[in-house]
């Protein structure tokens, strides 16, 4: 695996390490040596996945509040998504920050997350999945969120009107939420 710095503090793209032959390839998607060895989490928890039928659903930017915050890896197993995560952690020099990555079952990229980090995506394809890995584990009465087109962050999202949870829609703006922190 490749390890690439983002620009959100300690964030990392990450690029399978692919061994390949007339038959396809093979790649460690996580090893818990090299994770530690940058400081990394390695005690995910909890797996899940995200399915989504149609181009441009957008589902975030979701967090949960401390002491629950969530570290994730997340991945495109089918289809494409722009993937997101913005810093919500005060004191952080990327404070208020947003990146987007595409992130596809082509290119083989993983987005790590680091606690502290809201998160959404936007399907780019029909039949787009996402597989996370999550630590700790989800707790309900934690859950949070962030208004996908706060005009603090300005995020620019690939797609135009997207498709969206009702509750997605009414998430509070960055400041707002972040006062609540």
């Amino acid at each position: 695996m490749r390890f690439s710095p983002l620009p959100i503090g300690g964030a990392f793209r990450i690029e399978l390490d692919k061994r390949e032959d007339e038959r396809g390839f093979f790649a460690r998607t996580f090893c818990a040596e090299e994770f530690r060895a940058r400081g990394l989490v390695t005690d995910f928890v909890q797996r899940s996945v995200s399915f989504n039928a149609r181009r441009g659903t957008l589902r975030g930017l979701h967090y949960q509040s401390a002491p629950h915050a969530e570290t994730k890896l997340v991945r495109c197993t089918t289809g494409a998504a722009f993937d997101v995560l913005v810093d919500i952690r005060r004191g952080s020099p990327t404070f208020g920050q947003w990146h987007g990555e595409t992130i596809s079952a082509e290119n083989h990229l993983m987005i790590y997350i680091p606690r502290g980090c809201a998160h959404g995506f936007q399907a780019l394809a029909d039949a787009t999945e996402l597989y996370y890995e999550i630590t700790p584990a989800y707790t309900p009465d934690a859950a949070r969120g962030i208004a996908f087109d706060d005009r603090d962050l300005a995020i620019a999202w690939p797609l135009m009107a997207p498709i969206m949870s009702v509750a997605d829609r009414q998430q509070p703006g960055f400041r707002s939420a972040v006062a609540a922190l």
